[in-house]
């Protein structure tokens, strides 16, 4: 076993990994080992502190206004029906209303309101693609090198390509995360891959477990540290091997699309699912997308993620939730059947908070030691109402964040209520001070 791995130039030197034939797999935060992640000792000679990390989880076509409430605070904080899968840790989160992103208003419906979320940068329409780079590739950009992946960029549903009626490329809409103004984040959609890339799994050794693979020494580490380290370990590795699981399922399903799409006249990217190899119960697909984030903040493999669980204008359909419209056509109808949509994506929120919650850091979680946002990219789908977006935070980024609030900026006038004011205290917390950023060059108060 070694305690390093090269990357990037760097040399982890303080950080705990398992080495199989193609496997690299990086561990938990471990008390009785007195190592983690790329940080050095303090110069006081005492560890430094936990790594902090941001995840963005996006659910398009905005919110049933009726029921996405908040009032009060802390455990006496009430929440409305769509927020009601956030109870057991509401005092966890905060409830964010009235913030907009000056761009994408008044430019013209769905792309135009969503390429642009994660960087306030004004979209140019037509042929030529041209925005800015998102708040999550800044960061990666700046400290990505800290960790093996700088940054993990998921989603659920396929790009689309072409364009809207507005004249905007359709890439907006498939698109949170952009690396240059001018492409977004390759974005990757199948479990099976996401799930090799976090433990750099490869080739024909996929058919073996990783765990098989990093056995003998997962065996020898467990001797050496103390029995509540211990059963951590067997714990992770048990939650690794469940994660494993369910992406082999899925990996045959995506090697049966890729050998029909073979020669034939429709790529993969257009077919939908499950003949394209994506699940077909989009609940399966978005729980394991959460759970491979989860992983990937536990051991440190990356501390940025984006999860676009639907894309702008989502053709998705919920028959599990008795709404006999897509996602797109229900956000127009705003009735019930859409709060329960969107009461369904909060629960997958709700989920990747209490998988971060229940994982232990030092005299924390690592949930502390994150910021997990949820937002869409409208207010009203219905009105196509960019106003005001739908936001949520949840986790106190390393004690930096106060939670169990809601704030309400919507009467604080335009200069005060911008995202990226937002994304400006946000970066600060995350160690990348900027001067300016979109069209913000002051902090949010009160955040």
């Amino acid at each position: 076993m070694s305690n390093s791995l090269p990357c990037n130039g760097h040399q982890f030197t303080r950080r705990r990994f398992l080495h199989g034939a193609g496997v690299v797999m990086a561990l938990p935060w471990l008390e009785s080992l007195p190592v983690w992640g790329a940080e050095p000792m303090t110069k006081q000679g005492t560890p430094a502190a936990s790594p902090k990390r941001l995840a963005v989880m996006f659910m398009a076509n905005g919110i049933n206004q009726k029921y996405w409430t908040a009032s009060g605070a802390g455990a006496e904080m009430q929440l409305g029906e769509s927020l009601a899968p956030l109870e057991p840790v509401k005092t966890k989160i905060n409830y964010v209303k009235g913030l907009f992103n000056q761009a994408a208003v008044g430019v013209g419906i769905h792309p135009g309101m969503t390429g642009n979320l994660l960087s306030g940068a004004p979209l140019t329409k037509g042929a030529e693609l041209h925005g800015g780079v998102s708040m999550d590739q800044v960061l990666a950009a700046r400290i990505g090198d800290q960790t093996v992946q700088p940054s993990m960029v998921l989603g659920c549903e396929q790009p689309v390509t072409g364009y809207h009626e507005t004249n905007f490329s359709m890439a907006y809409s498939s698109h949170i995360s952009w690396q240059t103004p001018t492409s977004p984040v390759p974005m990757e959609v199948y479990p099976s891959l996401a799930f090799d890339s976090l433990f750099d799994n490869r080739g024909a050794q996929r058919n073996q477990s990783v765990l098989d693979r990093v056995k003998d020494q997962a065996d020898t580490l467990g001797r050496q540290v103390s029995a509540a380290d211990k059963a951590k370990i067997d714990e992770y590795l048990t939650s690794v091997r469940e994660v494993e699981k369910r992406a082999e399922n899925m990996r045959a399903a995506k090697a049966k699309a890729d050998a029909k799409g073979q020669g034939a006249d429709i790529p993969v990217i257009a077919m939908k699912r499950p003949e394209n190899g994506l699940p077909e119960d989009i609940r399966e697909h978005m729980r394991l997308m959460c759970d491979i984030v989860a992983l990937g903040f536990q051991t440190d493999k990356t501390r940025l993620a984006t999860l676009l669980l639907c894309r702008d204008i989502s053709g998705l359909v919920y028959p599990f939730l008795d709404a006999k419209l897509a996602h797109h056509l229900a956000s127009h109808e705003d009735d019930d059947a859409f709060m329960r949509i969107n009461k369904y994506y909060v629960s997958q929120y709700a989920y990747l908070i209490q998988k971060l919650a229940a994982m232990k850091e030092g005299e924390g979680t690592v949930l502390d030691n994150s910021c997990i946002v949820f937002m869409s990219n409208m207010w009203s789908g219905k009105n196509h109402d960019s106003g005001k977006v739908p936001l949520l935070t949840a986790g106190s980024l390393g004690g930096t964040l106060e939670t169990g609030r809601v704030l309400d900026y919507l009467d604080a006038g335009n200069e005060n209520r911008k995202l990226c004011s937002l994304y400006l205290s946000l970066m600060d917390r995350m160690g990348v001070k900027l001067d300016k950023f979109g069209d913000a060059d002051a902090r949010l108060a009160g955040i």
